[in-house]
């Protein structure tokens, strides 16, 4: 029983172990399959149009690869060999008329036999003249069906030259004391008409290629027309000239894109038409407010009561500003450096150590007063706790990059995407000011991302907060 117990548990062991390889071996096929996944995604076109001809031309390849390899393989070679298979017939009834009429001692009747009846020329020289066998040549299937059917039919010393002439084929045979040479056509003896078929199956893949590139061509510019309309969209430009062309599934979606596109218009007119009603109602209390005490003459009570007053206009404004977000502005060409060397003057006024450095095009189109506005509240977000700033200027052929350098407190790490959102102060924070509404960040951020972009907060170079605004050009 004990051995019984054993033998199983050496069965249980092995199977473990077996199990335990088995999976070692499914892993690592999943990971090189994952490998090769990857790497085939490398080097596969991401463009729509490359794929698109891709499919095509894959296909077509394969297709005419295997037709020429069959062509070749069964045809070109196969009719090559029977026409030298003829020739070489021939030339072997030569040699048995040469060797049973020996009283024919010109041989005159094996020439005009040869000329007039087989389309052959001969001649018979001395056994000296049969050179040693030279190099083959590379690829020549006429050689080789040559070579292997004179071996085959006559047995005998030979020599040819395939590639010395450029229209006929020489035969030397040595029989007895003599070399017979033979001249043959090359077309007698090899399939010469092949190469037309290649190059008409060559040229006919050209112009379908060229068919199938003109016509993916117009099918993929309306995709790339409705995604240029929508990226423009996204980043608050115009795209005035944008109609539905292409397929029915392409037109479809343009549609698509342009209800979306009337409905968000239609609703940020709405909206921007009841705060303006909603401004012009409390701006006309608080108008009244401000006569009222105007009326009530001087004294601390209605000094604060101004103060208060002044505050809630204030913060109506942002209210507003950031509700409406500058959605009525278009987008249009801006001078980047002057525009950001009016930033720094405006910084300087109020005591602040200001530099500013651009590097690249400065013009770039934007939605001026939006964007002066969003940095505008950087910089002044900035301004309210550090006293040197420094603004840098980047544009490339994708981004302009845009950031503000401060040597204030800075904002802790954790709290950098918490200060974005509205009405958020951080208590201790640079974002705490003295009558503010906690809607810099936010509006800038809004402006920023309005323009297809991003506001992103970092650590500065000069020991305080870097605020990077990037937008694509």
């Amino acid at each position: 029983m004990t051995s019984l117990d054993s033998g199983f548990a050496t069965l249980r062991s092995a199977a473990g172990r077996a199990g335990d390889l088995l999976r070692v071996g499914f892993a690592r096929l999943a990971a090189g399959w994952d490998r090769s996944g990857r790497w085939f995604n490398s080097v596969m076109p991401k463009g729509l149009y490359a794929r698109a001809l891709l499919i095509i031309i894959a296909p077509m390849v394969i297709l005419q690869s295997v037709v020429a390899f069959v062509f070749m393989e069964r045809h070109w070679s196969l009719v090559t060999q029977r026409l030298s298979a003829g020739v070489v017939q021939d030339v072997a009834a030569l040699i048995d008329v040469y060797k049973g009429y020996p009283q024919d001692t010109e041989q005159a009747q094996i020439r005009r036999i040869a000329q007039q009846r087989l389309g052959l020329v001969v001649d018979f020289l001395p056994a000296t003249e049969l050179p040693p066998p030279g190099p083959k040549p590379f690829f020549s299937l006429l050689d080789q069906a040559l070579s292997e059917e004179l071996r085959k039919q006559i047995g005998r010393p030979f020599w040819i030259d395939t590639v010395g002439r450029s229209a006929l084929v020489e035969i030397r045979i040595l029989v007895d004391d003599k070399v017979i040479r033979v001249f043959a056509r090359r077309s007698a003896a090899y399939a010469s008409n092949s190469e037309i078929f290649l190059l008409w199956m060559v040229g006919t893949s050209l112009v379908l290629l060229t068919v199938a590139i003109l016509f993916l061509r117009n099918q993929i510019r309306p995709i790339l027309r409705l995604a240029d309309a929508a990226e423009s969209f996204g980043k608050g430009r115009d795209e005035p000239n944008f109609r539905p062309r292409g397929a029915r599934e392409v037109r479809r979606a343009a549609h698509a894109f342009v209800e979306m596109k009337t409905r968000i218009e239609r609703a940020m007119e709405q909206r921007t038409a009841m705060l303006a009603g909603v401004s012009h109602d409390l701006r006309t209390v608080l108008t009244r407010f401000k006569l009222e005490l105007a009326l009530l003459g001087n004294s601390p009570e209605v000094d604060l009561l101004r103060k208060d007053v002044d505050e809630m206009a204030r913060m109506l404004e942002a209210y507003l500003a950031f509700a409406r977000g500058d959605s009525g502005e278009q987008s249009a060409p801006t001078d980047m450096a002057a525009f950001l060397n009016e930033l720094s003057a405006d910084v300087e006024r109020n005591g602040h150590r200001t530099t500013v450095v651009f590097h690249g095009q400065p013009i770039v189109t934007v939605r001026p007063a939006a964007f002066r506005r969003c940095l505008g509240n950087l910089v002044s977000n900035a301004s309210r706790f550090a006293n040197a700033i420094a603004i840098t200027g980047h544009r490339d052929h994708r981004w302009l990059t845009v950031s503000i350098d401060d040597d204030g407190p800075g904002i802790p790490p954790a709290q950098r995407e918490e200060v974005f959102k509205p009405f958020l102060r951080l208590d201790d924070a640079r974002n705490q000011d003295q009558g503010g509404t906690g809607l810099g960040l936010a509006i800038a951020r809004d402006i920023a991302r309005s323009h297809g972009g991003d506001i992103q907060l970092g650590d500065s170079p000069l020991g305080g907060l870097r605020a990077t605004v990037r937008v694509p050009v």
